[in-house]
């Protein structure tokens, strides 16, 4: 009978049963999965099971790690994006964000740049975590990439970006993300990438502080490269500050937009 096991196609005799199937194949498996439930005890394997076998601790094939999560992507998104190469320049509550999607998807290369360290504060909306505290972002982000998705090349800068050494760092991206805090740098950054590579993307971010509705944060495209996410309107200030649910609606917007540019689609299209 045909099964899937670890998200691969496997041809197995009619009524094995689960454990005899742990015991060919990974007798370590101590987290067996059965149809996407946790098997508890023995059972019969019938045609079409899906089985993941799991040793805790252990660190998956590149390969095996692939195949399970491209499986829950739609058709042909992993192979499209695995080669590409996207930056991003800031490390806070939109880059870190958006960093751990792209890893997720299995975007093969990602570009940091960042010269701040973990505070306190940054854990109300940023992707770290308490034994980050005092760290660089680019360390703290690129180990705890690593456990998510150890296979994703990560090079990482820890240097404050100026419009010197902006279009060297990102020299090999596909996409770039900006992800400040400041307008200042912001339009540092659009200008001094925009200038060196006219015709290579950009997904910016603007208006997301506060609690407001996750309605008004849209994609729009404003230049031939430029895209905006955001309400435009909403910036951080006394009584509005940036908190973790609407910041992590605006970064998500941003890591969609450059999956959806990655496969040369407009993100800014309304269907």
């Amino acid at each position: 009978m045909n099964i899937y096991i670890n998200e691969r196609p496997a041809e197995v005799a009619e009524g094995l049963m689960l454990y005899a199937l742990r015991d060919q194949l990974k007798p370590g498996a101590d987290v067996l999965v059965v149809n996407g439930a946790p098997a508890r005890t023995d059972v019969a394997l019938h045609e079409g099971d899906e089985v993941v076998l799991i040793q805790r601790g252990e660190k998956p094939q590149e390969d095996e790690l692939e195949a399970l999560m491209a499986a829950r992507h739609t058709p042909g998104v992993h192979r499209a994006i695995k080669n590409a190469t996207v930056g991003i320049a800031g490390l806070g509550g939109l880059g870190s964000a958006i960093a751990i999607a792209l890893a997720r998807i299995g975007v093969g290369r990602l570009i940091l740049a960042d010269f701040d360290v973990v505070e306190p504060s940054n854990l109300n909306r940023q992707q770290y975590f308490i034994a980050d505290l005092g760290l660089p972002k680019t360390e703290a982000m690129t180990a705890n990439l690593a456990k998510i998705n150890p296979y994703v090349q990560v090079t990482s800068h820890t240097v404050r970006l100026t419009p010197d050494n902006v279009p060297a760092i990102f020299a090999e991206v596909d996409v770039l993300a900006e992800a400040f805090d400041t307008p200042d740098g912001k339009a540092m950054l659009v200008e001094s990438f925009s200038s060196a590579y006219p015709d290579r993307p950009i997904v910016v971010a603007t208006g997301l502080a506060g609690y407001g509705s996750s309605n008004t944060i849209v994609t729009r495209k404003v230049g031939k490269s430029l895209f905006v996410v955001g309400d435009m309107v909403t910036a951080a200030q006394p009584g509005t500050g940036l908190m973790a649910p609407r910041v992590g609606v605006a970064a998500h917007h941003q890591a969609n937009a450059i999956l959806q540019l990655l496969l040369g689609e407009d993100p800014a299209k309304r269907q």
